[in-house]
């Protein structure tokens, strides 16, 4: 079955059901949209075992950053597609809407603020193939369709099993990695039941820092009483960026069934289900024995603060297909939750003193998803070509996102003064209070602790029809309502498809589309450490991000978020011939009233606003002390996002040299800002979304990828080799006049080989490399200051941990 399929979706003739409705069958090369079909094979071969990288290693237009910055986005690495967040893409799962990821991106740079579903959290094993829409849909499938779909179509095979083990290391930093899936089907019933489950258990452990080494000139202890250095200088290890690379060490267990149930020769019963478990250790804060906060009674040589996350996800899923009063009907459930415990560990909070715990409960967040379906579709014979295909239906979405508060210590302020004394230590923080709370993090308070919760009905209404043998039209609408400040939207799409000559054809269509703003973004409030790095030193402060219905928010001008509204136009050619397919396909997306966050407001404005009276007394009852400045989000900007996506393949089988497959896939975009929300009436002189904010929109992702993949089977021997080149991209500095501090990468080329054996018809032997030639980021320069800022910027598309080597062993039973 998985040749067959790999087979089909290379040649064309795989049928899709992503993006088209109704009894008639389309493939990807009569498909009126772009859509593309990732077979088991392809998602295998990457060497890769999280979902996220290994689309990014395929899809050209979708890209993450190494880092894309601090917070809870190290574990839900964010996602760009089409140079848009992973917010803007839907994602499906046998076609129903998955539910979203509590762990909001709140200080990613990168995709900042945004709440996607974490698609790491479905076992790779279980996935039959994967269909990927490059075109809005939000007429089709509601919000969050603006740049695409990725449905998941899971495995749907009835009998066997398959067992792969897989084990590998970075070349020369550790990162060791280790998986285990295994998957197995059985039939149910006599009449073509099946249940299939599949479980994936991965160990990946932290990579060492490919940090600056931090001058030996300058100071990681506190100099001693007679101004002398403290003799450590000479013997530390002076890569401080213990928080840089691949910071993490991840245990994630994911599992699902997928089955079916014909009861009658109309009804079939439906179910599916992913539960998963991720336990991580994170890097986030290092810390050196001359900081303030670095108490010598608890950490004596610094210390890197590391975030706990304890994550339980699952959904569920069950439906009727069936056919009545001449329609097929489909009706289903589903149900989905994101649990998350965060917690820190080998950290303080300074300003309790040297009695401060290092280990703490920071607090839970909570989102929930229930969706109802009901699908009605049929035909009608009208006098065209082909029968027109009607389908309609309804859906009802009730959500809802909890943040709960953490333990006391890990917010307070124990009011902790640092005695003075004769020691290193008391003689250059005598007198000092340290921060409070948390350093690095901080835990939720109970005043930031929130429940939302909303309901969305919509319906749908969906046409299509061949009018002539060579031309296809498309008409979808919908309209929804939300129960919150998002109302009412409506959407609408056409879509065509002609076809000049047989196997040469035009397409393309207009699509308006909308996202309502998630209830994390409406809802997250948190006191948060971050950092600037002030003449040449990483200095923190301590940040209030507020609810833009907070009253204090409400002071800077901030108001209920709207839905984002988008307009979408897409064009394109496809062509195929025996073995060869081309498809180019341009588009233009408008988005209005894209929500972002402001900056980190650090004028005298703002300043003068958090400390007025009835900002202090707001803050007061809240028991939140020290605020220096704020950040919420607002729907900042208007933007449009143009690009191009081109797809060519070409297969050839040789009786003499075996059989070859070659593909090229190429993406281009550039995001342009087209607006910005004017500042409020009193905050003449702040910048809320500047000059960093906007590079980071527009330049933080390569301007393009080309992915060229090439496959040669001979005998039981396959090899795979896949190169990569990612555009440049641009990291700016914190200045709003200056650019002296941006960076602009140069592009990279990054090379994976897969070669695998089939020993017999069971086992299957495989050895290969990711970024075989061990390539990096464009090197920033040697770090002559205590910043803890590493060797080759953030954004890397390709990470920072250079080559990764591996095996992997598989039997199928």
């Amino acid at each position: 079955m998985p040749d067959q399929a790999a087979d089909e979706a290379a040649d064309g003739a795989a049928i899709v059901v992503t993006g088209v409705r109704g009894a008639r069958p389309r493939t990807v090369a009569d498909s009126p949209v772009p859509i593309d079909v990732i077979g088991p094979q392809e998602l295998q071969a990457t060497g890769r075992t999280g979902l996220k990288d290994i689309l990014g290693n395929i899809i050209p237009s979708l890209t993450m950053p190494a880092l894309g910055g601090g917070g809870t986005s190290s574990a839900a690495k964010p996602i760009s597609i089409r140079g848009l967040s992973g917010d803007y893409v839907l994602i499906l799962v046998n076609g129903r809407r998955r539910h979203t990821t509590s762990l909001i991106n709140n200080l990613s740079r990168v995709s900042g603020g945004s709440t996607p579903v974490d698609i790491d959290l479905l076992p790779t094993n279980a996935v039959g193939r994967v269909e990927v829409l490059r075109d809005g849909a939000a007429a089709q499938y509601g919000s969050d369709a603006i740049s695409g779909v990725i449905n998941f179509i899971l495995d749907t095979s009835p009998e066997g099993g398959a067992f792969t083990t897989t084990a590998g290391s970075t070349y020369e930093k550790g990162g060791e990695l280790f998986q285990q899936a295994l998957s197995y089907g059985t039939r149910l019933g006599a009449d073509g039941g099946f249940i299939r489950f599949a479980a994936e258990a991965k160990y990946h452990d932290r990579a060492d820092p490919s940090g600056a080494i931090v001058a030996d000139s300058v100071d990681l202890y506190p100099r001693l009483a007679d101004g002398s250095r403290d003799p450590r200088e000479a013997t530390i290890d002076r890569n401080r960026a213990g928080n840089y690379g691949r910071t993490n060490r991840d245990y994630i267990v994911n599992t699902s069934y997928n089955a079916e149930l014909p009861i009658s020769e109309q009804t079939t019963l439906y179910s599916f289900s992913t539960l998963s478990h991720r336990d991580v250790k994170d890097g986030r804060g290092q810390f050196n024995a001359n900081n303030v906060n670095s108490l010598p009674e608890l950490y004596p040589n610094g210390f890197l603060a590391k975030r706990r996350i304890w994550e339980t996800d699952f959904q569920a899923t069950a439906g009727l297909r069936t056919a009545l009063w001449g329609l097929d009907v489909d009706v289903s459930s589903s149900y989905g939750q994101d649990h998350v415990k965060l917690g820190a560990v080998d950290t303080l909070n300074p300003s309790l003193g040297p009695s401060s715990k290092t280990s703490f409960f920071m607090g839970k967040q909570i989102s929930a998803l229930w969706v109802n379906n009901a699908d009605f579709s049929r035909t009608f014979d009208i006098g065209l070509a082909e029968p027109l295909t009607l389908a309609f239906g309804v859906e009802h979405r009730r959500e809802r996102f909890q943040n709960k508060a953490g333990e006391p210590d890990s917010y307070r302020d124990g009011g902790y003064v640092i005695p003075r004394g004769t020691t290193p230590f008391q003689l250059q923080f005598g007198g000092q209070r340290p921060a409070a709370s948390l350093v690095s993090f901080t835990g939720t308070t109970p005043a930031d602790a929130f429940v939302l919760t909303r309901n969305n009905i919509a319906a749908y209404v969906d046409v299509g029809a061949n009018v002539t043998p060579s031309w296809y039209v498309g008409l979808a609408g919908r309209v929804e309502h939300y129960s919150d400040s998002s109302g009412d939207t409506v959407s609408g799409k056409f879509s065509t498809r002609y076809e000049i000559l047989p196997g040469w054809a035009i397409r393309g269509g207009v699509n308006t589309g909308f996202r309502a703003a998630s209830l994390a973004q409406q809802g997250f409030s948190t006191s948060q450490n971050t950092g600037l790095v002030i003449n040449g030193d990483f200095v923190t402060q301590l940040v209030k991000f507020l609810a833009p219905n907070d009253p204090i928010a409400g002071f800077f001008g901030a108001k209920p978020l709207k839905p984002e509204k988008s307009l979408n136009f897409t064009a394109g050619t496809t062509f195929e011939s025996g073995g060869f397919r081309l498809t180019v396909d341009g588009y233009q997306i408008r988005i209005d009233d894209r929500i972002v966050k402001t900056e980190i407001l650090n004028s005298a404005e703002a300043k003068a606003i958090l400390a007025s009276p009835a900002v202090t007394a707001i803050l007061a009852q809240r028991g939140v002390p020290g605020i220096s400045s704020a950040q919420f989000f607002i729907n900042g900007v208007d933007t449009r996002t143009r690009g191009v996506d081109v797809v060519a393949e070409y297969s050839l089988r040789s009786a003499a040299l075996g059989d070859f497959r070659f593909s090229a896939a190429y993406s281009y975009n550039r995001t342009k800002i087209l607006n910005v929300a004017a500042n409020p009436a009193n905050l003449t002189n702040t910048i809320l979304f500047g000059r960093q904010a906007r590079s980071d929109l527009t330049s933080a992702t390569p301007r393009d990828k080309l992915v060229l993949n090439g496959e040669w089977t001979a005998g039981p021997v396959k090899t795979g080799l896949r190169v990569t080149r990612f555009g440049h991209y641009t990291e700016a500095g914190a200045s709003q006049t200056s650019t002296a501090d941006d960076r602009t990468f140069s592009p990279k080329w990054v090379t994976d080989l897969d070669i695998s054996v089939q020993v017999n018809r069971a086992v299957n032997l495989a050895v290969g490399a990711n970024n075989l030639f061990d390539v990096y980021p464009d090197p920033i320069g040697v770090i002559q200051a205590n910043t803890g800022l590493g060797k080759y910027g953030l954004f890397a598309p390709f990470g920072l941990t250079g080559g990764f080597y591996y095996a992997r062993v598989g039997v199928t039973f």
